[in-house]
């Protein structure tokens, strides 16, 4: 796959995969959703693996990666499609855009790495400051729903970034794809839990927009955009690839208006901006060579 593909691919279906999810409950019920979106991916990503005969390892140390990766996605998809039915879509991918001053924060206490600098602590405040104007804007215009909707995001961002440091602190050697089939694999079983306490039936009938919905993040969401992430993780530098954090907040949202008819305020953006700044604060080691690069290029 040529790597301007493959970039374009990770911006239009992480841009499209909170609009997605909110689009997947309507009618089929959040849980429903969520366990037929993973069954999809597991059984797509199963295919890949023994079609291109790529190893799943399944060794004590693997085990425990998938156990510790399948944990944290199931606090965090769960409380994300929960949270779809009472937050804007584009908030759902505002949120997660925050989970690189997450990592810094959970790294520093449990890798012992030095990323709190005083750019990144500064990033971090911005951060947190842009989530507080949003927050207040849900206070004000959705209602305690909106804001219970937006707690829930802020935890499961933290709990999915919480999982991703853990397994560095693991170490994984395995490959990526087999790393997500164990980790949805391991997920799946609680997410047919939720599904069978919160609405315990299949759906008589699901609208084919939610339908189309569930499919798409099954294999799109689930296991081409992840196999186009790692695609363009290894032929590009990082800047390149960082910026996807930031493009793809502002898209959603205003798919999100386009689209769902979200109705967004001056606040909301404001917010947003200070989220973004403090992103590229906290990302600038890696923004600065990139710039510097494109001011020596001739005009």
């Amino acid at each position: 796959m040529p790597v301007q593909i493959a970039y374009l691919s990770v911006i239009l279906i992480w841009a499209t995969t909170p609009l997605a999810i909110q689009w997947s409950t309507e009618g089929a019920g959040f849980a429903f959703a969520l366990f037929s979106r993973m069954l999809i991916g597991v059984i797509i990503g199963a295919l890949v693996l023994a079609v291109f005969r790529i190893p799943f390892p399944t060794h004590a140390h693997a085990r425990r990666v998938y156990a510790v990766g399948g944990a944290s996605l199931f606090v965090g998809m769960a409380l994300t499609y929960w949270a779809s039915r009472h937050v804007h879509s584009g908030l759902i991918s505002v949120m997660f855009g925050l989970s690189p001053l997450a990592a810094a924060v959970l790294a520093a206490l449990w890798l012992g790495e030095r990323s709190l600098t005083k750019k990144r602590l500064t990033g971090a405040v911005l951060g947190v400051g842009g989530l507080a104007v949003i927050f207040l804007q849900g206070g004000i215009s959705g209602g305690w729903a909106t804001v219970a909707g937006l707690l829930a995001l802020v935890v499961a961002m933290i709990c999915y970034t919480a999982g991703m440091v853990w397994i560095k602190r693991i170490g994984n050697d395995s490959p990526p794809l087999a790393t997500t089939v164990g980790t949805v694999g391991a997920a799946l079983p609680g997410f047919a839990l939720v599904w069978w306490f919160a609405e315990g039936q299949v759906p008589m009938e699901v609208a084919p927009r939610a339908l189309s919905a569930i499919v798409y993040l099954g294999v799109f969401g689930s296991v081409i955009g992840f196999a186009a992430y790692y695609h363009c993780i290894r032929h590009l530098e990082a800047s390149r690839v960082a910026l996807i954090t930031l493009i793809t907040p502002v898209l959603a949202l205003l798919l999100g208006q386009a689209l769902n008819g979200e109705h967004t305020t001056p606040r909301l953006w404001f917010g947003v901006m200070l989220i973004l700044t403090g992103l590229v604060l906290h990302q600038w080691e890696t923004f600065r060579p990139w710039f510097r690069s494109r001011r020596r290029q001739p005009m």
